[in-house]
């Protein structure tokens, strides 16, 4: 007699004839049988179904395993990068467990289940339905029936997600690099193709909300009298993110589209201009020269992303000073604060580690951008941009204009607060605002 465990083996490999029990396709019941040959029956069909691309799916029930939790397992055909896979479902009481396995390792691991944990099983696949009923003292029995599904479920997982950039529209991320002549995205670029879409997003959102408000100062959105918009990139790089903007504002038929990209490398700069040139993007411009020293009249959008150090605060006060109605911001580098933290005695000693005092001066000073610019009539949000496994440069800083007022004595006693906590002196765009941050003056002199 044939080990049947050596036969449940030797089906999972796909190696094995399909028995003729597989493409039996009239009802047909076993019900008198033991326990290990209707077992072996129904993993013939179970095999031939997995291989043969015929599986809709099946379902384990009648648990007795030693986990009371488990209630069930169902089981599907999947289409990953990976290639067809078995994805299984962990019913627990309360929670589900999902895990992709092998078509090899799945079949495997459905075997070593009905050992141990299961009593019945149900397989649905094209040509025929197959139900495993394993009984503790009984004989066993295999049921099968007609199919109860003319075709096999999608088995796509990996959804394409919908990007308001396109790679193969966009001749642009060609020339900055980011794909191919084909118009895919080049190996290693995957990452900086992510983050140009998150970007737009982002834009895209805070433009929709700015367009959903009736006192809004701003002409953005989808605002049908919308006539112009200006933008501005503070150091903006080798223009990704310049470019996504540009590409994303311009479907809008705007009258007048002006989005300006600054940089201090000029052979960026050239790099830049000669692509928008070729692009015939007519309305978007890059310039040499510094955030510091670049003079900005009116704005309505500002940008800065990974600007160094106190260069973050400067492209904010900038634009606060232009009158920007949207600031967004992802800071870098946070260095000038770090040498004046004075933590209150119940952090002293946990500070004492490098790595967790450069943390907290990244917070500090960052919590402080976000509350002098509410204090300087903006609505803020601090979020993460992107994954860390990304950057780790990915915190922003969004800051819509605020169109009703808020008691500025309050958020200045904010910020002050907040800078004795951590015994701030000075800080760069709190100067560049013409805040003080002295704890003790006895009234604002903005107000």
């Amino acid at each position: 007699m044939n080990n049947p465990t050596t036969g449940l083996r030797h089906l999972i490999t796909g190696k094995t004839v399909v028995s003729p029990l597989a493409t039996n396709n009239r009802v047909d019941n076993h019900p008198l049988v033991s326990e290990q040959d209707a077992k072996k029956r129904w993993f013939e069909l179970l095999a031939a179904a997995v291989h043969g691309g015929t599986l809709v799916k099946l379902t384990l029930s009648r648990p007795c395993s030693a986990d009371a939790s488990l209630e069930n397992v169902f089981v599907r055909p999947v289409d990953l990068r990976a290639g067809r896979q078995l994805s299984f479902v962990f019913r627990h009481a309360t929670r589900d467990i999902t895990k992709n396995l092998s078509c090899d390792e799945g079949l495997a691991r459905i075997d070593a289940l009905l050992i141990a944990e299961f009593r019945a099983a149900d397989l649905f696949a094209t040509g025929q339905s197959a139900r495993l009923e394993m009984r503790s003292g009984h004989k066993s029995r295999l049921a099968l029936g007609q199919p109860r599904h003319d075709s096999a479920r999608a088995t796509g997982h990996d959804r394409a997600k919908k990007r308001l950039i396109c790679p193969n529209q966009s001749p642009w991320l060609h020339a900055l690099g980011v794909t191919t002549s084909e118009g895919k995205v080049r190996v290693g670029m995957e990452a900086k193709y992510r983050q140009l879409n998150k970007f737009v997003e982002i834009l895209q959102s805070v433009l929709d909300r700015t367009a959903r408000e009736p006192a809004a100062e701003i002409s953005v959105g989808k605002d049908p009298e919308a006539t112009s918009l200006t933008l501005v990139d503070m150091g903006c790089g080798k223009g990704y993110l310049t470019f996504a903007a540009y590409d994303l504002l311009r479907r809008d038929n705007r009258i007048e589209l002006s989005v300006r990209g600054i940089e201090a490398r000029f052979e960026l700069v050239e790099l830049c201009g000669r692509t928008a040139r070729e692009c015939e993007f007519d309305g978007l411009q890059f310039e040499a020269g510094t955030i510091e020293t670049t003079s900005l009249v009116q704005v309505d959008v500002l940008v800065a992303l990974h600007a160094c150090d106190t260069a973050t605060d400067d492209a904010i006060a900038k634009g606060v000073q232009a009158g920007a109605a949207v600031i967004l911001v992802a800071p870098c580098c946070h260095k000038e604060l770090r040498p004046q933290l004075r933590p209150p005695p119940v952090l002293a000693d946990t500070l004492r580690h490098g790595i967790l005092l450069e943390r907290q001066a990244e917070f500090v000073t960052d919590a402080l951008r976000a509350a002098l610019l509410e204090w300087a009539g903006y609505d803020t949000k601090v979020f993460e941009f992107v994954s860390t496994e990304h950057t780790t440069k990915n915190l922003m800083i969004a800051a819509v204009k605020r169109q009703h007022t808020k008691n500025r004595a309050e958020l200045a006693r904010r910020v002050r607060e907040l800078a004795a906590f951590y015994g701030i002196q000075s800080q760069r765009l709190a100067g560049q605002l013409e805040f003080d941050l002295d704890a003790q003056a006895n009234e604002d002199l903005h107000t």
